[in-house]
């Protein structure tokens, strides 16, 4: 039997099945499409993801091939800076597209032993109480103990279950188009900024090779957005609101998104769960989709691959949803307030002006741009600490860095004290003695996935702790 199945073969579910592999667990990413469709919707990685990233020794792959931004812009194009001072020893954006990010993370996978399998779409699944049966397109079926829908916004997972997908349907469409252009570089640039003065949802970028990424508004909502806008359709669009073309032509691809802003009622039925857009669904602004959904497969990972090694507390699974179904439901609300700040109408025109006077407050565009990056998330874990619940930066110890030493995911206990022990856990608590300027905290205790779960130095206090995150002690 498959230990976990992972449908879906993007950005979460690739991310899912290298933190599973971490832990010897066997899983099989099923994705429909048969080969990679280079699609880049998404652009960067956001400062958490790129945490995340360094967590697990992939950041240098990932920075070869980006590119570091410290711009302003990212709250509904607001803020002419980059904050200062933000809690993280990667504070930049990381341009990279998302056809770039799967393929690394793809080699990670299977360089860890996950097994994908291409051209195998899930159009069936049944639980009991030892496992998941999968049925496929072509008749196959396939026995798991567990499976993760990480299948998009258009979730046969989510569907099969049954989950609800309460929230607001699409009011505007955009038309995004990878095309070269037929006009100089200053030319199109020049005419973006006026056009941009009205409309903030249009946009040209480059992405090299003489091609750009072009987004423009749609007539109206497409009863089907899955079928992609002809170019003409695209040059008509253009003409609307630029009064020109730019003689765009050799689409490499067209397509178009809508706003809808979806949240799964639950994450988890059974055996089976959801992340990524299978779980959630909002307008691009912020870049964020793509990152939530990294985040997600970040948490559930270690907390899955527990369940399936035998040694998961009770109610660590559940603690999924409950961690990550309120992150994404403040990821849905600021993009609704970024939709708001993007509309021509006049009040929402008023509140864009006042927000662009306080996004020039450093501590307001500071705290913006934690929302968007993910390193403003806490978890709930109780009263105490103010690190407790958060993610925990990389910072420098006299051995090194302590992000070096999560490589593994496994939960770590950073002891400055050299006092404490995590005898009976150390088959899946690493202890470190060791000391950093930069932590003001006699002892901390990280999860796998770097929140810190525990702040002290009491050793009775940190049993307790150990045992809710990591369950018994070994005998």
């Amino acid at each position: 039997m498959i230990d976990v199945i992972v449908a879906g073969g993007g950005p979460t579910g690739l991310m899912l099945a290298g933190e599973l592999r971490l832990h010897g667990v066997r899983v099989v990413v099923l994705e429909k499409e048969a080969e990679p469709a280079g699609l880049s919707r998404a652009l960067g990685l956001h400062v958490r993801s790129v945490e995340v990233m360094d967590q697990r020794g992939l950041l240098e792959q990932f920075l070869a091939l980006g590119q570091q931004y410290r711009v302003g812009g990212f709250f509904g194009g607001l803020g002419t800076s980059w904050p200062d001072g933000l809690d993280t020893a990667h504070s930049y954006v990381l341009g990279i597209p998302q056809s770039v990010t799967e393929r690394l993370l793809t080699e990670h996978a299977t360089g860890l032993g996950a097994e994908i399998r291409r051209g195998c779409e899930l159009v069936g699944l049944s639980q009991d109480e030892d496992g998941v049966t999968a049925e496929l397109a072509d008749g196959t079926r396939l026995r798991s103990r567990y499976l993760v829908g990480c299948d998009g916004g258009r979730s046969a997972v989510r569907k099969l279950l049954g989950v609800a997908f309460p929230g607001e349907p699409s009011r505007v469409e955009t038309l995004l188009g990878e095309v070269e252009v037929g006009v100089p570089q200053e030319t199109l640039v020049a005419v973006m900024a006026e056009v941009r003065k009205t409309e903030f949802r249009f946009g040209a970028m480059p992405l090299g090779d003489g091609t750009y990424r072009v987004t423009v508004p749609a007539e109206g909502v497409a009863e089907d957005r899955t079928v992609p806008p002809t170019l003409d359709e695209f040059k008509e669009q253009l003409r609307a609101f630029a009064g020109t073309d730019f003689g765009v032509h050799s689409p490499r691809r067209l397509s178009r998104f809508g706003d809808a802003t979806r949240l799964a009622e639950r994450y988890r039925t059974g055996r089976v769960l959801l992340a990524g857009d299978a779980a959630h669904i909002h307008p691009p602004t912020g870049g964020q989709g793509l990152n939530l959904g990294i985040q997600d497969a970040f948490n559930l990972g270690w907390k899955l691959a527990a369940e399936v090694g035998g040694w998961a507390p009770e109610g660590l699974l559940d603690t999924y949803h409950a961690e990550r179904h309120p992150v994404a439901a403040a990821v849905l609300d600021n993009t609704r307030a970024q939709m708001q700040l993007l509309s021509p109408e006049p009040g929402a025109r008023s509140v864009r002006r006042l927000l662009a006077e306080l996004i020039e407050f450093e501590n307001v565009n500071r705290y913006l741009i934690e929302k968007i990056t993910a390193i403003g998330v806490r978890y709930d874990f109780g009263e105490g600490h103010e690190l407790l619940g958060r993610r925990l930066r990389d910072v420098t110890l006299k051995q090194g860095r302590l992000y070096e030493l999560m490589r593994g995911g496994r939960g770590l206990l950073l002891d400055q004290t050299g006092r404490l022990s995590v005898a009976g856990w150390a088959d899946r608590v690493d202890h470190v003695v060791d000391v950093s300027e930069e932590l003001d905290a006699p002892a901390v205790l990280l999860r796998p996935d770097g929140h810190v779960a525990w702040v002290g130095e009491d050793q009775h206090d940190l049993l307790d702790r150990l045992a809710r995150w990591f369950g018994p002690a070994a005998g």
